[in-house]
């Protein structure tokens, strides 16, 4: 299996007093020498391996690389555009104070959500690495400009959060009782279209500041309830037992993520502005009652069953690999990349869609 085949071989060389835990900066998870000594520390003496692992075929590992792969490079995405909300909504004192209206300590869950989503890009590399497989890296893709506002780093990202199609729908999904993989469809619940959820300036309008709080919170909500649905739908996908761990563990997370800025996306101060972008007052509509941010019981797998409260949607056609790319590259946030970037991004999302799980007797 994939994992045992490595135990076996690195059991021979790895120090047995190496410290039981890494820590990875950002830029460092990107450089294969620092990865590669971080993976040598990692314990795999103490990873629970099921016995019926050690039947998998080549194909089976093959697969299970390609995941923890794509899962890398979405989390290099992640922590690139989470690091530009930690630097505006921790050094611009307008972006601060807007994001405060919608909760008092909406500066700090930037900055302890950026800090997962860096702890999992870091993970992530060191396990390829300790599997003798090469760490990713998109840095010959950050090429796109950044805002220019007080707090912002003067550096090149990989993701563009200027001219965002945030989709919404997800507000109505999880007070539905019906579910996307089963065929049901929602509406946007606020149009945001082509619009920046970070200050590229420092001369806005308290009306067009709070309007950029406003998106970023249903930005935040939008990029964790994707990224709940990628990980349940790759778990479906993995054959060897800590590909699995590995997977669901992250994937919870997520879904902790997804928890808390749905929640504070209910607290959007209703307003318009004047060009097309309004927030409504979202309890004035029952089917949008902010209180309401537990996933509602839906159906699940079958019509006929009862109904269930779950993440959605988590089918490979809606949530694999390819269903993310192909979503966040409509909602703008690859905006100005190249197309080397999309067909390395594409290429990594296929080869995790085709993981196929291995048989277990």
């Amino acid at each position: 299996m994939l994992f045992q085949a490595v135990r076996k071989t690195r059991s021979q060389d790895t120090d047995a007093s190496a410290p039981p835990s890494i820590r990875l900066t950002r830029r460092s998870l990107l450089g294969r020498g620092t990865v590669a000594s971080a993976a040598a520390a990692l314990p795999f003496g103490g990873w629970a391996v099921s016995p019926q692992s050690a039947s998998a075929s080549p194909k089976a590992d093959s697969g299970d690389v390609a995941i923890l792969r794509f899962l890398a490079a979405a989390e290099i995405l992640e922590t690139d555009l989470w690091q530009q909300y930690t630097e505006l909504a921790t050094g611009n004192p307008a972006f601060q104070d807007k994001l405060s209206v919608l909760d008092e300590d909406m500066s700090d869950y930037v900055v302890q959500n950026t800090a997962d989503e860096q702890s999992h890009a870091s993970f992530l590399n060191a396990v390829l690495v300790s599997l003798h497989q090469p760490p990713v890296s998109l840095e010959a893709f950050r090429t796109l400009p950044g805002s220019t506002a007080t707090g912002a780093a003067n550096t090149r990202r990989l993701t563009n959060l200027m001219h965002l199609n945030v989709d919404t729908s997800w507000y109505l999904r999880y007070r539905s009782t019906t579910n996307p993989d089963l065929g049901a469809t929602f509406p946007q619940v606020i149009n945001i279209t082509n619009r920046t959820a970070i200050p590229l300036r420092d001369n806005y309008t308290d009306t067009e500041i709070q309007a950029i709080a406003n998106t970023a919170a249903f930005h935040f909500a939008m990029i964790e309830q994707g990224g709940s649905s990628l990980y349940d739908a790759m778990s479906l996908l993995a054959s060897d037992v800590t590909t699995l761990r590995i997977v669901t563990s992250i994937g919870g997370s997520e879904v902790a993520h997804f928890q808390t800025w749905h929640d504070k996306a209910g607290n959007a101060v209703p307003l318009d502005t004047g060009d097309g972008l309004i927030f409504p007052d979202l309890n004035a509509n029952p089917a949008t009652q902010t209180n309401k941010i537990m996933p509602r019981p839906c159906q699940f797998l079958s019509a006929s069953l009862p109904l269930c409260s779950i993440i959605r949607p988590t089918s490979l056609p809606n949530a694999g690999a390819m269903a993310v790319v192909q979503f966040l590259t409509a909602t703008g946030l690859f905006q100005g990349q190249s197309q080397g970037f999309f067909n390395t991004l594409n290429a990594l999302a296929r080869a995790a869609d085709r993981a196929t799980r291995a048989n277990r007797h």
